[in-house]
């Protein structure tokens, strides 16, 4: 495991691999991160006045604006994953519906190693009501992975010319509704009832398994469980000299830039 990183680099990171790979210069990544400190990412048209900044900046916690659409997550005691490829990889290929569906086949078969049965089918709520409401983990999404209706692993995707990126967010361990103390009143309803409907709605692994599990055993099981589902065979490699370097432009661009974070 490398050390975990702040919210600017690991989205500035995700961004250089997508356009590597789209160019045909990187092979198809699976990447597996953490974050220090913790981190609200805001969906990609999110409006940024969601968030309470006095709050967070109380609690030392980070923001930033992720490149992929969705609404609020708080990056705490989780293991997050990116998968970067080329549009007609056939684990991709297909609309959007389509690659969720094949990378949940994925995610699938890693909890299941871990004995955990959860699904992943269309949603039911409204897309109105999802997008009202400013917590990724409120609502699934078509094809987002739930345990017994309560969503565990909270995704999101965004397609630039020829390729795609989709990462995810799997909450280990911790109280799930840590994220209402940097949200604002007025996006919610009332404390306890928003704290009452998250917990019925989103889970953490060590709610589901009732023990805790270790990053590092969470990501041996993500490779798995894809190489299982698609015939996959990983080689480990660290971020190329052009990616290292582009990542480090596109932070100071856009995720380090509280104009691109503040922007909506």
């Amino acid at each position: 495991m490398n050390a975990p990183q702040e919210g600017a680099w690991n989205m500035a990171v995700d961004e250089a691999i997508l356009e590597f790979v789209g160019r045909n210069e990187s092979p198809p990544t699976l990447r597996l991160f953490d974050w220090n400190p913790y981190t609200l990412s805001l969906g990609h048209a999110q409006p940024v006045s969601d968030v309470d900044m006095a709050s967070l900046s109380e609690l030392g916690w980070g923001l930033v604006r992720r490149p992929t659409g969705g609404r609020a997550i708080l990056h705490a005691d989780e293991l997050t994953y990116s998968i970067c490829a080329n549009l007609d990889n056939p684990i991709v290929s297909g609309n959007v519906i389509d690659s969720y569906r094949r990378i949940s086949k994925g995610l699938l078969k890693a909890l299941e190693l871990l004995d955990i049965r959860a699904d992943s089918k269309p949603k039911k709520e409204s897309a109105k009501k999802i997008s009202d409401y400013p917590i990724c983990f409120q609502y699934p999404s078509d094809y987002e992975i739930t345990y017994q209706s309560k969503k565990l692993i909270g995704s999101a995707q965004v397609r630039k010319k020829n390729a795609i990126l989709q990462h995810g967010a799997i909450p280990l361990f911790g109280e799930i509704t840590r994220i209402l103390r940097v949200l604002r009143a007025d996006g919610l309803n009332s404390e306890q009832d928003a704290s009452t409907q998250l917990q019925s709605r989103a889970t953490t692994m060590e709610e589901t398994l009732g023990r805790r599990l270790t990053w590092s055993k969470m990501a041996e099981s993500i490779i798995q469980g894809f190489a299982t589902a698609h015939n996959i065979e990983f080689f480990h490699a660290s971020l190329t000299k052009g990616e290292l370097m582009r990542a480090v432009q596109i932070r100071k661009k856009k995720y380090a830039n509280p104009e691109w974070t503040n922007r909506i």
